[in-house]
């Protein structure tokens, strides 16, 4: 016989009892398109074990048989508590088959029918599927087919992987090349859909397709039909999971927005960070869980600025400061969430029903209070009111000396989270109430530093170094003071108005000086990973000070816009609007903020998106510089080249005709084709110069828009030998488009540590 008319004769039905090698039936337990699975008893070993075979009409098909023989080797190589384990591969009648672990327990298609998961089990299965994932691309095996049917809930409730049968191998071409489609639709990436090879970012794509449909109980992409589902996946944003389901942690929603990004670039790298990430979400929700196992719903409250009530109405500074202070020890309290200063302090002055700042701030509870202060004694009215029916929840005088300010803020934040029952996790009663100095002029003076730093402009800026100098003079000590001091040297950097090099110098001094004194201090770790963005060009450097910030205060907005800017200037745009739409959450009536969401979306090139969130914030705040820039940008990116240089000629009449305006206005003008109004803009940028530092960016960017290409990178080098703040913006900023492929460019990048794919 020849050795293929084995694979030709008659196939035994596979019935109770049939003998397959040291194998016997016992029943089929499942069928899919690749194979059909039976109970078996391993006659050996005395165990039972799954037979997977290939089905009948797929035997005579090479590449199935091939395929099939690659899962049993795929799966084979791996040997992990969430991965089903293969035991054995053979052939019985000419029909391939491999013997494989049984698990005894459902799929989580089956689990999820009909029912809701708890986010605390959601979280669980999500951290074993991906610890499972990152043991097979440890491997250099990627799955292709990650979809709740091939996960299987076992009897003790952990999930294994099962399916390899489109796997594929590194090194080897088989099921990578161009063409291929292979997968499930629904749950494939984008690049699957495109038949482009594919990776282990593929999988973590897919992963999020399941995380998603395990929160909201059904996939992010599902539409009428497969065409328009492959779509979605292609074009579209996912379903907003925040309003499928409410209550689901924020940094969860990140989480899957990240594993969702549709350029494989801007998705976890690798499964090890995105597990990380996963179990941190789990450590939170474990420490929020009360004895009964269910997560509190999070109380919310805004501060808002106290009343200053002395005749010296210089004091607006101390009140402000005062209320500052209590949302800055509140901010450490993880199960409370609190509005950041920007937006309670939004309502200064204004005669507002109690129940509309609440609406506006979407928070349960608002403190007010006011501050009268004669020589050495101060009055301090506070009273907690609850917002739904404007009943006081806490009220209280304090009339004490000036020295025991400290002591009324601390008395203040026990008793909101005191009255607001709010269970205090390990070590935020010590944050609570820590005191970074005891000198009252040297508290004064960085309440003045924190007033100016706070107005965000030059001058503002100059004074507000001026107090926080004067305030470590008086106490050498005095951590968050030197931290001002960096943060306001490290904003006139970047708007171009100071010299970079000799301002993060001194930025950098002052806060490794903060560090040195208190290395726990949240604030400064964000303000090192601001300079090690901006002026080092640290780049894992500067993510791992943000993300050791947030660890410290998961509450603070500034930090998150901070590191929302990390993520897009590194092209990881999705998450950097994930990460600013945290901020968002907490700050909402913030001007700054709101407008950093607007640019997350330009450079997310959602150009559209990106102009309907900068008009928004144009409704608070109709004379904020800041957005017309950004508008300037998203009406470029659209090509609406009227409307671009509209809304710079804004910019640069709110800036005074500062440089940074006329450099953007002199390019945009240029690329919509006027070249003399560009060449005034060189000619207004020279005549700054004369008398102070401008950055060489800004003609660099002219230049491009002119097509005149040596000239820009000429520029270019020179502000990467001057280390310019503003320079790194250039790896994934739109407007630079026009230059990206000429190879200059590209050795830039490459010399400043970052490299194009």
């Amino acid at each position: 016989m020849a050795p293929d008319d084995d694979k030709t004769r008659a196939v035994t039905v596979l019935s109770k009892g049939t003998a397959v090698g040291h194998y016997r039936i016992i029943e089929k337990i499942g069928a899919g398109g690749m194979g059909e699975v039976y109970l078996a008893q391993d006659t050996k070993l005395d165990r039972t074990v799954a037979l997977k075979f290939l089905p009948l009409h797929l035997c005579h098909d090479t590449e199935c048989r091939e395929r099939f023989t690659r899962e049993a080797q795929s799966a084979a190589r791996l040997d992990h508590p969430n991965i089903v384990s293969v035991f054995e591969v053979g052939e019985f009648q000419g029909r391939p088959f491999f013997s494989m672990q049984h698990v005894e327990g459902q799929s989580l298609k089956e689990v999820l029918a009909g029912q809701t998961l708890p986010i605390e089990r959601i979280v669980e299965i999500a951290i074993q599927i991906c610890d499972g994932l990152q043991a097979a691309h440890e491997k250099g095996i990627t799955h292709r087919d990650i979809k709740p049917s091939n996960i299987l809930i076992d009897s003790h409730g952990r999930a294994r992987i099962v399916d390899f049968g489109l796997a594929s191998v590194m090194g080897s071409d088989q099921l990578t090349k161009t063409g291929s489609t292979l997968g499930t639709i629904g749950y494939m990436s984008p690049e699957q859909v495109r038949g482009e090879k594919v990776d282990g970012a593929s999988d973590i794509f897919s992963f999020g397709v399941v995380l998603f449909e395990l929160m909201a109980g059904k996939p992010p992409f599902h539409r009428a039909n497969e065409a328009a589902t492959l779509h979605a996946i292609l074009t579209e944003e996912p379903l907003r999971l925040i309003e499928l389901r409410p209550n689901i942690p924020r940094e969860l929603v990140a989480i899957v927005t990240q594993s969702l990004a549709k350029d494989r670039n801007h998705r976890y790298q690798d499964a090890a960070m995105l597990l990380s990430d996963l179990r941190d979400v789990r450590n939170r929700l474990r420490d929020m869980t009360a004895s009964e196992g269910k997560v509190h719903s999070q109380p919310s409250m805004a501060v808002l600025p106290f009343a200053n009530l002395s005749a010296d109405k210089e004091q607006d500074y101390f009140c402000d400061g005062i209320a500052e202070e209590i949302i800055n020890a509140l901010n450490h309290v993880e199960n409370l969430r609190v509005v950041a200063r920007t937006s309670s302090f939004s309502f200064k002055g204004k005669d507002l029903d109690i129940r509309e700042i609440g609406r506006r701030l979407n928070v349960d509870t608002l403190l007010e209070g006011s501050v009268r202060k004669s020589g050495d004694r101060l009055r301090v009215i506070a009273q907690l009111i609850n917002v739904s029916d404007g009943y006081h929840l806490w009220s209280e005088r304090f009339d004490r000396q000036m020295e025991d300010v400290f002591a009324i803020q601390d008395e203040i934040s026990l008793t909101i989270v005191d009255r607001l029952k709010v269970q205090l996790l390990a070590g935020e009663r010590a944050l609570l109430t820590k005191r970074y100095t005891e000198d009252q002029e040297a508290y004064n003076l960085y309440l003045q530093g924190r007033h100016f730093w706070n107005r965000r402009h030059e001058g503002g800026l100059q004074k507000g170094i001026e107090a926080f100098e004067r305030a470590v003079l008086r106490d050498p000590m005095y951590a968050p003071a030197y931290v001002g001091v960096a943060d306001c040297h490290n904003q006139l950097a970047h708007w171009g108005y100071t010299e970079p090099k000799e301002a993060y110098r001194k930025a950098k001094e002052a806060v490794e000086k903060a560090l040195s004194i208190d290395s726990s201090l949240a604030e400064a770790h964000a303000s090192l990973g601001w300079i090690k963005l901006w002026h080092d060009w640290d780049w894992a450097g500067s993510e791992r000070e943000f993300r050791e910030a947030l660890k410290l205060n998961p509450n603070d907005a500034v930090t998150h816009e901070w590191y929302a800017l990390y993520l897009a200037v590194m092209q990881r745009v999705d998450e950097g609007v994930a990460e600013v739409r945290r901020a968002v959450d907490l700050d909402p009536l913030s001007i700054v903020v709101n407008s950093i969401l607007g640019v997350g979306l330009y450079w997310a090139r959602r150009f559209d998106d990106a102009i309907v969130q900068l008009n928004k914030t144009l409704e608070l705040e109709p004379s904020f510089p800041q957005a017309y820039l950004y508008l300037c940008w998203s009406y470029a990116g659209k090509g609406a080249w009227p409307e671009s240089i509209a809304a710079c000629e804004k910019f640069v009449a709110l800036t005074n005709g500062s440089a940074v305006s006329l450099g953007y206005l002199g390019a945009v003008s240029a690329l919509a084709g006027n070249a003399d109004r560009a060449h005034e803009s060189l000619e207004q940028i020279d005549f700054l110069a004369r008398g102070r530092y401008v950055s060489q960016l800004y003609r660099a960017l002219i230049y491009m828009g002119l097509g005149n290409r040596d000239e820009a990178m000429r520029f270019l080098e020179l502000a990467r030998q001057q280390k310019e703040s503003f320079l790194p913006v250039i790896y994934s900023f739109p407007l630079i488009d026009s230059i990206r492929d000429d190879v200059r460019f590209v050795d830039l990048l490459g010399r400043m540590g970052l490299y194009v794919s």
